[in-house]
């Protein structure tokens, strides 16, 4: 693990030179595309004097909310597929007809059914998380060897402790698959919500951050907007879902990776 995490950040440091190096050498305006170094420096005093951490934890407390609720759907629509032909009947037509959608062309009917504030970011983020989430489930639950199936059956599992005690365990590769599909999703939607409804609540997350310095042209903090949904990206992606894929994937032995 320590070598994997030494090659990431050297990757990083790479890109980081290579940008720096881009900006000095071709001139390029700081209005425009700021150096690495000018885009660091304003995430550091943004950090230091908490502006980017609480436009940041507004969109992570709005985000996790409506991705845990997309999931919890989710579970329930494929749980119904699998176990009655009607449900799975449902489920396809539900992800042929909204799952093109994007969650972005719903912000008007959100902004009329919830008002501007975070049950309209929180609905577009359950869209955008629901359905990815649910092809990605129900796919590993139908992939689910029949030799697990009859095992459950021999143990007269049925409805939800079939789908608690063999689906979920034997798919989780894929829930996983799809959990990190919809945390992507939901980035994408949430700072592109922000940027439209503005401050929702009493503080605005980190898509009216980056909208607001766009509007008074300070780019550097635009980029540091940006840098800050990446870091957080990376923690959650070499940390918690890490975490979970050893917890879960590597210790079942459902995977050859280390």
């Amino acid at each position: 693990m320590t070598g994997i995490a030494a090659r990431k950040a050297l990757i990083v440091i790479a890109l980081l030179v290579a940008w720096e190096a881009w900006t000095r050498l071709f001139h390029v305006s700081p209005l425009l595309f700021p150096a690495a170094s000018t885009v660091l420096a304003a995430f550091g005093r943004s950090l230091a004097n908490g502006e980017i951490p609480g436009y940041a934890l507004q969109s992570l407390k709005v985000l996790l909310t409506g991705m845990a609720l997309g999931a919890a759907i989710a579970l329930i629509l494929t749980t119904l597929a699998v176990t009655t032909r009607l449900g799975g009947e449902m489920l396809q037509t539900l992800t042929s007809m909204f799952n093109p959608l994007p969650a972005i062309a719903l912000m008007p009917l959100a902004l009329l059914w919830f008002g501007l504030g975070t049950g309209s970011l929180i609905f577009v983020i359950i869209h955008s998380v629901l359905w990815p989430m649910s092809l990605n489930t129900y796919t590993g639950f139908v992939t689910v060897p029949l030799t697990l199936r009859r095992v459950g059956q021999n143990f007269g599992l049925t409805g939800w402790r079939f789908v608690a005690g063999i689906l979920l365990p034997a798919a989780f590769p894929y829930i996983l698959s799809g959990l990190k599909i919809g945390w992507a999703f939901a980035w994408r939607t949430i700072i592109a919500a922000e940027m439209v409804f503005g401050v929702a609540g009493s503080q605005g997350g980190l898509g009216w951050f980056i909208y607001q310095n766009r509007f008074e042209m300070n780019t550097d903090l635009v980029f540091a907007g940006l840098l800050t949904v990446i870091v957080i990206g990376l923690v959650v992606e070499n940390f918690a879902f890490r975490w979970l894929e050893r917890r879960t994937v590597l210790r079942w032995g459902m995977s050859a990776s280390h």
